[in-house]
């Protein structure tokens, strides 16, 4: 068993997630996990530049940097809440912030969160830039945690795992294993809010559940090409944000909340109708998980299908991700590929990523 740390910082820009793990070659365990949120003009400034189509050089070196402090926070947080000393942990396996990522052809990835100086004030070895070494071999480089979900999951199979963060992905844990994103997740719900209510989230869905979905919308909306595109495919912030939406400031804002949540509803239960014809067991992590209202129009969408966390088969659905970057570093240190070719579309497995020594 080797103790491993796994940072996630998503698409909601709402905190760094650090969680500290026990792997083997066949099992995971999750010992201890905290969350380092960021303060509030942190994440307006990490959702601004998400969408911005004009970044200073010098404003993203800041980023860089004061997201690696963060992380090095969270870390440092993390072993003395779990009584640990930073000689006892092989590897931080880190995803960063992403800053842009574009789909095949032509794609690439740019996550910030310097590693170098995740490695040299941690005084742990550090895994990081995982994406672009599948994009390389002409993969999406994206999503990357189906791996780790059959790792994780396999004796459930036949079974399907959504993961609602800022963009929602879909793992199919199969005798073919297939992954995708489905489309939004919370980062659209979450932009309205903020624009509207200045609020960082819908706590509990409860602004769009007193709202009425406008169907005209959703339909233009659900017919976007992307949701009838083959896999592999990946998307994120520049495909999905409120312009893209068109003029919605006219209608009631409780309205669009409720047209906003039942978008990232049935998006994704077109997915899981479309390619997960054998799986009626359906398990959900991320943020997403703890939104009541938009659990319930999952349900509504996908009547025939077991809707439940993951929490239900002994998995957080808060540290997922997490856990999967931890795991994938672990697998990077190892020498061992962390890409599935059926997922991401590269030309075959790859050892993902860079190793910045401690």
């Amino acid at each position: 068993m080797a103790l491993c740390i796994g940072l996630m910082s998503g698409t909601s820009a709402d905190g760094m997630d650090a969680c500290l793990v026990d792997i083997s070659n066949d099992s995971i365990k999750l010992v201890d996990a905290i969350c380092l949120n960021y303060p509030h003009d942190v994440t307006r400034r990490l959702r601004d530049i998400a969408l911005s189509e004009h970044l200073l050089v010098n404003d993203i070196a800041t980023l860089d940097q004061q997201l690696a402090s963060y992380a090095v926070s969270a870390v440092q947080a993390l072993l003395k809440k779990a009584n640990i000393k930073a000689e006892d942990v092989m590897v931080i396996g880190s995803h960063g912030h992403t800053l842009r990522h574009q789909a095949q052809p032509n794609g690439f990835s740019w996550q910030l969160g310097n590693p170098s100086y995740i490695a040299e004030h941690c005084r742990i070895d550090c895994v990081a830039d995982f994406r672009r070494r599948d994009i390389a071999a002409g993969g999406q480089g994206a999503p990357l945690v189906p791996a780790f979900h059959q790792f994780a999951l396999k004796q459930l199979a036949p079974c399907a795992v959504v993961n609602i963060g800022g963009i929602a992905n879909i793992t199919v844990v199969d005798d073919v294993l297939i992954g995708f994103d489905t489309g939004p997740g919370n980062a659209l719900m979450d932009e309205w809010c903020l624009q509207n209510w200045n609020t960082v989230c819908d706590q509990g869905g409860n602004k769009a559940a007193s709202g009425q979905v406008i169907e005209d919308l959703l339909d233009r909306w659900l017919a976007h090409p992307y949701f009838s595109a083959p896999a592999p495919k990946s998307t994120g912030r520049e495909l999905f944000n409120l312009t893209s939406l068109g003029e919605l400031n006219h209608y009631c804002a409780e309205d669009i909340a409720a047209t906003l949540t039942e978008f990232t509803a049935r998006s994704i239960a077109l997915a899981v109708t479309h390619f997960a014809q054998n799986c009626r067991h359906v398990m959900i992590c991320g943020g997403g998980v703890h939104n009541a209202n938009l659990m319930h129009r999952l349900s509504l969408a996908l009547p025939t299908h077991k809707i439940e966390s993951t929490s239900e088969v002994g998995i957080d659905p808060d540290w997922m991700e997490a856990m999967a970057f931890a795991w994938l570093g672990w697998r990077t240190i190892n020498g061992l590929p962390g890409n599935i070719p059926s997922v991401t579309g590269a030309a075959g497995e790859r050892i993902l990523g860079g190793i910045y020594k401690a």
